[in-house]
């Protein structure tokens, strides 16, 4: 057996490992990745016990993640692992006690639509429990993108994305009736992009 971390963590987003080497979600037992990809994000989850869920608008992601699981926690039943999107949760309200949502929420086409996701994702989460979400911003960067059309933007490093501000992540708090868990953080990469972390717990 490998004692590399990444034989435990996988390729895990290294602010959601900030995230498990604090042990915050230590008590969570439902988790839902939403926008789940190959399933990086929930390789550890998998190998230790966690009720693991995960939906992604492509068929592809699903077939990677249900292999994944299949091998590190085959007694997930495969129904677990669906198509869909954020906006559009198949799964019931205030199941889960852990929602992650990983680089998803900027390839919103607009502001209703970014809306309806984080309300889509909200909808699932328990009371009590947490929405960890990377996204990209403005943060850092206001000067240097350049508006496009209904909240996306073009970034220096050439990609267009939906991008939210400092500001308005906190009106999206107050909105949800949530609290931040971690302070709003952001990496600045070489002023080409930002990537945010928002960390929510609902009450």
């Amino acid at each position: 057996m490998s004692n590399k971390p990444s034989a435990t963590f996988g390729d895990i987003d290294i602010y959601l490992f900030d995230q498990l080497l604090k042990g915050r979600f230590d008590q969570c037992r439902n988790i839902i990745d939403v926008g789940c990809g190959n399933g990086r994000n929930i390789h550890y989850f998998l190998k230790n016990g966690f009720n693991v869920h995960a939906v992604d608008p492509k068929q592809e992601a699903i077939t990677a993640v249900k292999a994944l699981a299949h091998e590190h926690a085959p007694n997930i039943p495969s129904g677990s692992f669906v198509v869909g999107r954020a906006e559009d949760i198949p799964f019931e309200d205030e199941y889960f006690d852990l929602a992650i949502c990983s680089a998803v929420l900027h390839f919103a086409n607009n502001k209703a639509h970014f809306e309806q996701m984080i309300y889509g994702i909200w909808r699932v989460v328990r009371p009590g429990g947490f929405f960890f979400a990377r996204l990209a911003s403005d943060i850092g960067i206001e000067s240097l993108v350049t508006p496009i059309e209904n909240g996306r933007y073009l970034l220096p490093d050439g990609s267009q994305r939906y991008l939210v501000s400092y500001d308005g992540l906190l009106g999206y708090t107050r909105e949800l009736d949530a609290e931040l868990f971690e302070p709003i953080k952001t990496t600045n990469v070489s002023n080409l992009r930002a990537m945010t972390t928002w960390c929510l717990r609902k009450k």
